[in-house]
C-alpha cells in the first residue's frame, strides 16, 4: 500500500492540520472584547512570531489536493460524486452543528442559505475548496499536456499576483475598512489594470488567490525530482526567511501603528483586518513559505510502524479533525487560560503565551485527531461525518 500512496503528504496533511490548529489559538491573543484586543508587546511579539510561522496551513491544503487530484483522471461525473462524499456531506453536517450550538441558532440557520456561520469562520476554507474542485475539470486537459517552462511562466504571473496586496497598500495608502452586514470587514481595494467600480474582473484576478497553490501542487509532481536535503535546505530556508520576514515584519509594524507603540492595542475588529496583511493567503510571503515547506516536507518519506499506526489514519481523518476542531479549541483554551492566567498576570511571564499556545494546540490537536480516527471507523456512516 506505501509504494501507491505519497507518503509525505500524509505528513503534509497532519502538519498543516496543527498549525490550522495553532494559527486560531493565535487568534485568542489579538481578539477580544467584540473587536480586537492586543494585552501586552510579549503577546504581539509571539502572536507575529507564532502565527506567521504556521500561516502556510491552509496553501499547504490545497498543494495536497493538487498533488493528489490534478489533473483529474477519470470523468466529471465521476470526480465530483466523489467529492460530494469526502467533502460536502460531512461540511453539511458540520455547518448544521455549529449554526445549532453557537449564537442564535435561528439566524445562522437563515445565513448558511448565503454564507458560512461567521461564529464558525473556519469554514471559509471549504467553500473555497470547492470553487478549486469545481474548476480543475476545465483544466485538467491543458495540465496533462503543459511543459516545464509554460508552467513555470503561469507559476511566474502568479507570484507577481502576490504583490498585487501590497501595490494596493503602497498606491493607496493604509487600506479603508469596509463593515458588511454581519459585521465582518473587507479592505477597500485600490483599482489596477482594469479594475474600476463597475469591474472586479482585472488583468490578474484570473490567475490570482488560490489557483496558484494549485499549480504549484501541479509542478511539483510533474518536475521537481527527489533532491538531496543539502539542496533542499539551501533552496528552501532562505525562502522561508524571506517570506517569514515579509509575513512577520508587516504584522508586528501594523500592530504597533495602531497602538501608536503602547500597550495594550485595542480597536474594532476591522483592525485585524489590517494587520494581517502580509498573512493574506493570496500574498507573497505565504507563497514564498508554502513552496519552502513543500521542500522539506516532501523529505518525509518514512513509512514504518508509526505511520502505519499514527500518521496514516490521523492524515485520513484530518478533514474531520479541521471541520471540528473549533468545538474542542474554545473549551480548552478556557480551561488553560484559567489555569495560567493571561497577560501580565501569566504565571509564566514572558513565556505564558507561547506555552499556552502550543497545549492549547497540542490538546485540541490530540482530542480531535483520537475522536475523527474513532468516528471515521463507524461502518458506513463515519465518512459521511468526519469525511
Amino acid at each position: 500500500m506505501n509504494s501507491e500512496r505519497e507518503v509525505w503528504i500524509d505528513w503534509l496533511r497532519i502538519i498543516a492540520c496543527l498549525f490550522v490548529m495553532m494559527t486560531h489559538c493565535c487568534e485568542c491573543f489579538y481578539f477580544g472584547d467584540g473587536g480586537t484586543l492586543i494585552l501586552t508587546r510579549a503577546d504581539a511579539i509571539w502572536v507575529t512570531l507564532l502565527n506567521t510561522f504556521t500561516r502556510a496551513c491552509v496553501p499547504l491544503f490545497i498543494v495536497a489536493s493538487s498533488y493528489l487530484q490534478f489533473p483529474i483522471h477519470y470523468p466529471t461525473g465521476v470526480f465530483f460524486r466523489k467529492r460530494l462524499v469526502r467533502i460536502l456531506i460531512p461540511f453539511v453536517l458540520w455547518s448544521l452543528v455549529y449554526a445549532l450550538v453557537w449564537g442564535n441558532p435561528v439566524q445562522n440557520l437563515k445565513d448558511l442559505l448565503l454564507n458560512f456561520n461567521y461564529s464558525a469562520g473556519h469554514l471559509w476554507f471549504v467553500y473555497m475548496l470547492l470553487g478549486i474542485y469545481l474548476i480543475m475539470p476545465l483544466l485538467s486537459p491543458w495540465a496533462e499536456k503543459v511543459g516545464k517552462k509554460e508552467l513555470q511562466l503561469f507559476l511566474g504571473i502568479w507570484l507577481f499576483s502576490t504583490v498585487i496586496p501590497y501595490i494596493r497598500y503602497w498606491a493607496g495608502g493604509p487600506a479603508e475598512v469596509i463593515y458588511g452586514p454581519s459585521g465582518i470587514p473587507n479592505l477597500a481595494r485600490y483599482p489596477l489594470w482594469g479594475e474600476a467600480s463597475w469591474n472586479a474582473y482585472g488583468t490578474f484576478y484570473y490567475i490570482s488567490g488560490f489557483i496558484g497553490f494549485l499549480l504549484l501542487g501541479l509542478y511539483f509532481r510533474k518536475f521537481v525530482k527527489e533532491l538531496s536535503w543539502k539542496k533542499t535546505l539551501a533552496i528552501a530556508l532562505p525562502l522561508f526567511a524571506a517570506g517569514f520576514a515579509i509575513g512577520a515584519g508587516g504584522f508586528y509594524r501594523q500592530v504597533l501603528a495602531s497602538g501608536g507603540g503602547e500597550f495594550p492595542v485595542s480597536g474594532p475588529v476591522g483592525y485585524a483586518a489590517i494587520w494581517e496583511t502580509t498573512w493574506f493567503n493570496d500574498t507573497l510571503g505565504l507563497a514564498l513559505m508554502t513552496i519552502a515547506w513543500i521542500l522539506i516536507i516532501r523529505k518525509m518519506g518514512n513509512s514504518g510502524a508509526f505511520y502505519q499506526k499514527i500518521i496514516l489514519p490521523v492524515s485520513q481523518a484530518s478533514y474531520g479533525m479541521y471541520l471540528c476542531h473549533m468545538l474542542v479549541l474554545s473549551t480548552v483554551s478556557v480551561w488553560i487560560f484559567a489555569w495560567l492566567k493571561r497577560g501580565t498576570e501569566g504565571v509564566l511571564g514572558f513565556w505564558t503565551t507561547p506555552v499556552e499556545v502550543l497545549l492549547i494546540a497540542l490538546v485540541t490537536f490530540s482530542v480531535t485527531a483520537v475522536a475523527c480516527v474513532l468516528v471515521r471507523r463507524i461502518p458506513r456512516l463515519g465518512k459521511f461525518i468526519v469525511g
